[in-house]
């Protein structure tokens, strides 16, 4: 694409408005370059890049381009599909009601259903909004925990998953085949989101509905009967006190309301409830980020209060801290939080003694092998799958069908968690609502949190998972990344330091090669993933992202306490990155 003849068209092409974003870069050859090389590419995740105008910025001509391919997609499947509609939601971020609304006027003028919130709403009702109704596709307009300056745009199948590769890919095929411009859209009067604020079910066009009260309500009720231990909140909500912040996102009334409707007491963090796309009290909007909850620790300390819980701006990841034996708050990892969560859900099942034959939890193949052992203690069973919740929300669906397993709990180390089929995506508000439960359960029989950790590492071993994200900017860095992993997949690694390679899991091949030559096919979908499983029963992995320009290096580590994994964790790292950079 030459990036000069592209701003042109684009600069005679686009509103007034807009021009003058183009007009102030005309001499910066650099921006122009980053702005008009390349499209924002789209993927199994959809689109996800800095709001700006250009074909490698999210703006009002990507989103609308992306939504007519989909349009064509759904066309294409036939006329019972595109009756069956498409949910839309959006956060809290610069630009998603915008983004919302062009998408839902694409779709309206190709003659397709559209179910649009009337104000922000969280990943999982999206998710769960496409079962509920029916749909047969979903669009979330958002950028999870990326920092302010992006938006994104994910797209679900008719399943409430996101969209498969195969789907993604004939989408793909239909929005490359699209310009960014003439693309036509329904002319509908609404314009600012307070205009459609509150409405529930009413059309606004011939083929727009707003949704919102009844469909919130179908899915409190849902996540409702996920509680285990009603009778530990009622006996502990006296004491309790609860520490939450949204992050300026959309967990703040869903989160307060399960909560409410437990009887669990809560504080809420008041500089971050209010939303706000700037993200102005943190660096950036992530519970993965010290900074992210930094103000629910002060809070929590000032009152006394038991843990502390933050959701990402579109609540689909939790973040906590809780008390260790000293009084001190301490920030859990996401396998942490996951490995307390999986064993609380499979723990109350057992006692309560409906826990299924066949239960089983799912995680990705970079979070704690912890996880393994504890579904075991209790008789179930753990598969790993693709980074990806999507892969995730596969095992679920497939299951509906085969019933070979019972779904109970499945979680990714990056802070995303699910309890329940009623999402097919990371859901924070109902593992904040189970968090929470859980803190009552634990105290109610008198055991801490933080020594319930202990308990698990004590049974199963010290566990200690270390992880790494390289950015790689500008039009070179998906190049340069791509190289890096091509150069580790055609090195062969025996070992790393003085931790022996006991298999190397290739996924761009679908391999595993096994240190005495054995070779043999993995049931994985086919992945830029290199794993190497070492002798020592630890293992180190490297990826690159699937939405930003990031090489990602993960290890998972076990000793007989936890300096000891530490100390592994950290020369594994290390080890790994010397690698890539060789």
């Amino acid at each position: 694409m030459d990036f000069n003849q592209e701003y042109l068209r684009w600069f005679n092409a686009i509103s007034a408005q807009d021009k003058l974003e183009l007009s102030a870069i005309q001499n910066d050859e650099k921006e122009k370059a980053e702005r008009f090389s390349m499209p924002l590419a789209f993927g199994t995740a959809g689109m996800r890049g800095i709001i700006g105008i250009g074909t490698y910025r999210m703006n009002v001509y990507t989103v609308k381009r992306a939504t007519l391919g989909l349009a064509k997609f759904l066309q294409d499947l036939g006329a019972n599909e595109c009756k069956k509609g498409v949910v839309i939601s959006y956060d809290t971020r610069i630009m998603s009601y915008e983004f919302a609304l062009a998408a839902a006027r694409v779709l309206s003028k190709n003659k397709i259903n559209v179910y649009m919130f009337e104000n922000v709403r969280p990943v999982p009702f999206c998710s769960f909004a496409v079962g509920h109704l029916k749909a047969a596709a979903g669009i979330m307009i958002t950028a999870s925990h990326n920092p302010k300056e992006y938006n994104g745009y994910k797209v679900y199948g008719a399943d409430g998953a996101q969209m498969s590769p195969e789907s993604t890919k004939k989408v793909v095929e239909y929005i490359e085949a699209c310009d960014y411009f003439g693309i036509e859209e329904d002319d509908i009067t609404i314009k600012e989101r307070q205009e459609i604020m509150s409405l529930d079910g009413e059309k606004i066009s011939d083929y727009i509905t707003i949704i919102g009260k009844s469909v919130d309500e179908a899915y409190y009720s849902t996540i409702s009967s996920l509680m285990l231990s009603k009778e530990a909140v009622k006996n502990q909500n006296k004491s309790l006190r609860i520490v939450y912040t949204p992050i300026h996102g959309t967990g703040y009334i869903p989160v307060t309301t399960m909560l409410t409707r437990m009887g669990i007491p809560y504080d809420l963090v008041e500089e971050q409830k209010s939303p706000d796309g700037n993200f102005p009290t943190v660096t950036l909007p992530n519970p993965e980020n010290p900074d992210a909850l930094a103000l629910g620790i002060r809070l929590a300390n000032n009152i006394g209060a038991d843990v502390v819980i933050g959701t990402d701006p579109d609540a689909d990841r939790m973040g906590v801290a809780i008390r260790n034996n000293d009084g001190d708050f301490v920030l859990l990892t996401g396998n942490q939080t996951g490995a307390l969560l999986a064993d609380y859900i499979l723990r109350r099942h057992t006692e309560i003694g409906d826990l299924p034959k066949n239960a089983a939890i799912v995680k990705t193949i970079v979070t704690t092998s912890l996880a393994k052992k504890i579904a075991e203690s209790y008789g179930a069973a753990c598969f790993d799958v693709l980074t990806g919740f999507k892969f995730i929300g596969e095992k679920i669906n497939t299951w509906a069908v085969n019933h070979e397993h019972t779904f109970m709990f499945g979680y990714e180390e990056s802070y995303g968690y699910l309890a329940g089929t009623h999402a097919k995506d990371k859901d924070a508000i109902v593992s904040a609502t189970l968090f929470a439960e859980m803190v009552c359960y634990y105290k109610d029989i008198g055991v801490s949190l933080y020594n319930r950790l202990q308990e698990l590492y004590k049974a199963h071993g010290y566990y200690v998972e270390k992880s790494k994200a390289t950015t790689f900017p500008g039009l070179d860095g998906m190049r340069i990344m791509a190289e890096k992993m091509d150069n580790l997949g055609k090195t062969k690694i025996d070992k790393f330091q003085d931790f022996e390679v006991d298999y190397t899991m290739n996924l761009n091949n679908s391999t595993k090669s096994y240190s005495d030559g054995r070779v043999e096919k993995v049931d994985l979908p086919k992945s830029n993933v290199y794993y190497y499983a070492l002798k020592s029963g630890d293992w180190v992995c490297a990826r690159p992202s699937g939405t930003e320009p990031k090489l990602k290096v993960y290890v998972s580590c076990m000793g007989k306490d936890l300096a000891e994994a530490e100390n592994k964790a950290t020369i594994l790292i290390k080890a790994l990155q010397e690698k890539l950079t060789a």
